[in-house]
This record gives structure tokens, C-alpha cells and sequence, in this order.
């Protein structure tokens, strides 16, 4: 009866081995995943997260019993965690968070009974959080934002339906002004970056479909344009290895390319994938070395880059880990 059970149980956990394992069998991929200090705060996942300078901002979250309002910086130089004023909002969990000149901006959201709409302001200087005109369109979580030439811009996510309208803020009026609704299709949990002034939106889920097709957005236009897809869906065989589509995958830019790593299709993701702008092609590169999980934080300064936190399962995740994307080593398989 023992070993039947033993059966069972390996059964069962087949598939989230396979999605946990990496998908690198290439022993000359480039990147090295490498463990800092470990963050300081409650384990969570489903946490917010901005960038200035060197120094990353995690907000909020959800542990897997409360959701939580507390703001913690993270110093890349130094490898330490401080903890900053707690966000005088409801406590909640997939919000959105992007920064503008200095300044942190947090809102939407949600805490099991409400989609919130609120808008905050955080000043590292003065540590003080300023409420902001509300987000005009409908409170919604898993959202997708970014901060890009002076403005900020929230869209997609879900309010009950799924969405994709876009909306701008103007940090110098304090007012917001509804632009261009993305492209393609309605989603939920998706990527964004931002490199030379264009931002990307890419994976996602929209009715239970994950969805292949990529945007950027340039400011200077107001006007969406749509890249290849992220799937295997040409003739060519640049994306013949594509693996990429997943929805809450953490994403962040150093040097001028972008990284998009963990999230989740169906079980956890750890594979890790690396886009440059000039040829619109995603190579993979050694895969997420910490356990696989959705839901994590990424900061950046642009020259580093760290995805901390998260979720597998029931698991809430306190470690964080930087790529080096140069170097490699044979061990990190």
C-alpha cells in the first residue's frame, strides 16, 4: 500500500517537475543567477515593486493568510533592506507600481472584496506617501504598468472582465487622460519594460488562453505597435524554440535588453529569456537558479538586475537573486 501511495504521489507531482525544470540542456547558454540578501520583511507573493536609481521599492503583498501595506527598500549597491513607511492605503495585493523623476507611484489592486482605484505617490526623500487623483478607469487587478518620459501609464488587467484600455498620468497636473487601448488581445498578468523610451507589454492570459502577441508603446507618438509574436507562429525559424508565453512573469532591462523570467503556464516557470529591441528576437539564456514561482518582484537600475519574492503553490518566497547575464558557468544548469 506504501508504494502504491509513493505511485500516486509521484504522479500527481510530475507536472510541476516538469514545469520547474530547466529547459537548458545547452551547455554554452549564457547568464548566472547568484543568491544576495535575502529579503528582510514577511515572505509573500503578488507584491509591487518600482525602481530609482539603485534602489528598489517592494510594496504590499500577500502572504497566503493577510495582505500586507508595508514598503521596503532594497539598496543593490549595498545588499541591504530597510524598512520605509508603510502604505497608508487599504492593505492589498496586485497592485501595479512604476517611477516617475524620483518619485514611486502605486495603485489598483485588490484584497478579496474590493478592486480598488486609488493612486499614491512616494517620496524616498521625505519617506511620506501623498494620495493622487484616482485612476479613471474601473478598479482592477493585475494590471500591467510603466513609467516612461515623464509620465505614467496603467492599463489592462481585470475588473471582473478582461481589459485592455490604457490610461496616462501627468505627475506636473496631477491629472489622467485616457490614450490609445493596446492592441491584440484583452489580458491579465502581463510584462512590461521600458528601453530608450519605448515600453514593452508582452504574455498574459485573457479567458484562460495565454496570449502570444507583443506591443510597444512610444510616448512620442501616443501609438502602439505590434512586434512578432512570442510563440512559434511564423514560417521562419528564428521562434522555432519560443517558449516564452506565461502570465505574472517578472521582467527587468540591463544594458539595453530585456529579461523576462519565472511566471507561470500551467504549472510554475523558472526558464529565462532575454530580448534585444534591434532585432526584435528573444534568445534563452540559463534558467531562474532559485525555485520556480510566479508572482516575484523585479528592480533594475539598468545595469543590474533582481527578482525577489513570489509564490509556487502555497509557497511564499523571501529570497532574492541577481543575473549577471555575461557570465557563464557549467554548474548552473
Amino acid at each position: 500500500m506504501t508504494h502504491k501511495k509513493l505511485f500516486v504521489l509521484l504522479i500527481t507531482l510530475l507536472p510541476v517537475f516538469l514545469c520547474a525544470c530547466s529547459d537548458d540542456d545547452d551547455d554554452d547558454l549564457i547568464g548566472h543567477w547568484v543568491r544576495v540578501s535575502d529579503f528582510d520583511g514577511l515572505a509573500r507573493g503578488d507584491a509591487s515593486s518600482f525602481s530609482i536609481g539603485s534602489k528598489g521599492y517592494l510594496i504590499c503583498g500577500y502572504t497566503g493568510k493577510e495582505r500586507l501595506s508595508d514598503l521596503w527598500e532594497y539598496d543593490m549597491e549595498m545588499d541591504t533592506w530597510t524598512q520605509k513607511a508603510s502604505f497608508p492605503g487599504a492593505a492589498r495585493n496586485s497592485a501595479v507600481a512604476f517611477a516617475i523623476d524620483n518619485k514611486g507611484y502605486f495603485g489598483t489592486g485588490y484584497d478579496s472584496d474590493n478592486k480598488f482605484s486609488d493612486f499614491w505617490e512616494y517620496d524616498p526623500v521625505t519617506n511620506n506617501w501623498t494620495q493622487k487623483a484616482d485612476f479613471p478607469g474601473s478598479g482592477r487587478y493585475s494590471a500591467v504598468a510603466f513609467g516612461v518620459k515623464g509620465k505614467g501609464y496603467i492599463g489592462a488587467g481585470y475588473d471582473g472582465n478582461y481589459l485592455k484600455d490604457f490610461y496616462a498620468y501627468d505627475p506636473n497636473t496631477n491629472t489622467w487622460s485616457q490614450i490609445i487601448s493596446i492592441g491584440g488581445t484583452k489580458r491579465m498578468g502581463a510584462s512590461s519594460f521600458v528601453i530608450d523610451n519605448i515600453a514593452y507589454v508582452c504574455c498574459g492570459v485573457n479567458n484562460g488562453t495565454y496570449v502570444d502577441d507583443f506591443w510597444k508603446y512610444d510616448p512620442s507618438t501616443g501609438l502602439w505597435t505590434q512586434l512578432r509574436d512570442i510563440s512559434d507562429s511564423s514560417d521562419d525559424d528564428y521562434d522555432d524554440d519560443y517558449n516564452i508565453i506565461r502570465l505574472n512573469a517578472s521582467a527587468f532591462v540591463i544594458d539595453g535588453a530585456a529579461y523576462l523570467t519565472c511566471g507561470e503556464s500551467g504549472g510554475v516557470r523558472s526558464d529565462t529569456w532575454k530580448y534585444y529591441p534591434s532585432t526584435d528576437i528573444w534568445e534563452q539564456i540559463h534558467s531562474f537558479k532559485g525555485s520556480s514561482r510566479t508572482v516575484a518582484v523585479a528592480f533594475s537600475n539598468g545595469v543590474r538586475g533582481f527578482v525577489a519574492t513570489g509564490k509556487s503553490g502555497t509557497y511564499r518566497f523571501d529570497d532574492i537573486w541577481e543575473l549577471n547575464p555575461y557570465a557563464y558557468d557549467p554548474d548552473d544548469q
